[in-house]
């Protein structure tokens, strides 16, 4: 494939994780589609990509809405004739005891972390299916390696995803496409934030001081930046990744080891 024709879509990205990918993905060559509920955030990451020579535009969608998500797709292909890659990035965390979830706290954190990623796996692979040729990545965690006090539905969520990446590789493969998922481990973005607030009110920490106890675990001995997760997403949208399927690997700085 031309370079100057490979198109990726990123979900999600209009700040944090999300923008570091779009933009390394734009760096390596591709067309990018920046999405996101933000669509202020989204067209700031559209002119950063623009700024780099590549074709960019935003599309503020609903992950979890299942028709946002294919007509987000369609017009993706409308606009650029195919979709390369789909980046399954948007998620979201809650931080609460499991006493303490409600059936909305449920609802909210799958919708977004589960159904999201399996509506964009299925966008996608009808459009791959038909070019015979694809990569999907979603967005794992080393939460779905380990379950985190605090953190359990987003765990929970987290472990779902590996399962859909494992058996959608099996199912996919037939059709030329793969499916993978990076797990990424403390990064210093606003999701952090809010965890970090959350976590010290039950923890009774001041502003910070989760987080700083989270990152003294990290082997490397500094928190993750998203462009460290970025640079790893970058190898899984390359084809140096095509013998490369069903696998959701830690990139994390050494905190989980498995």
């Amino acid at each position: 494939m031309e370079s100057n024709k490979r198109t990726a879509l990123v979900t999600g990205s209009g700040r944090g994780i999300g923008r570091a990918i779009a933009l390394r993905l734009a760096e390596d060559g591709f067309n990018v589609v920046v999405n996101d509920i933000d669509l202020d955030n989204a067209e700031t990451v559209v002119k950063e990509i623009k700024e780099l020579g590549r074709e960019s535009f935003s599309i503020q969608a609903d992950v979890s809405k299942r028709d946002q998500v294919f007509d987000m797709v369609q017009t993706v292909v409308k606009h650029f004739g195919q979709l390369d890659v789909m980046v399954s990035n948007a998620g979201i965390a809650q931080i609460k005891p499991l006493l303490e979830v409600t059936d909305e706290d449920l609802q909210q954190i799958f919708e977004i972390n589960v159904y999201g990623v399996l509506y964009c796996l299925q966008a996608a692979a009808e459009q791959m299916k038909k070019q015979k040729h694809g990569k999907i990545i979603s967005a794992a965690s080393i939460a779905s390696y380990k379950g985190f006090s605090l953190l359990g539905t987003y765990s929970a969520t987290k472990f779902a995803v590996r399962g859909l990446t494992q058996a959608a590789a099996q199912e996919l493969a037939q059709f030329g496409i793969t499916v993978n998922a990076y797990c990424p481990g403390i990064v210093d973005t606003q999701m952090w934030d809010l965890i970090d607030e959350k976590m010290g009110e039950y923890m009774n920490l001041e502003k910070g001081e989760a987080f700083k106890q989270f990152t003294q675990s990290i082997t490397l001995g500094r928190p993750e930046t998203p462009e460290d997760v970025a640079k790893f997403v970058s190898f899984l949208a390359s084809p140096d990744s095509d013998y490369m399927t069903g696998q959701s690997v830690m990139i994390d700085g050494g905190v989980i080891f498995s």
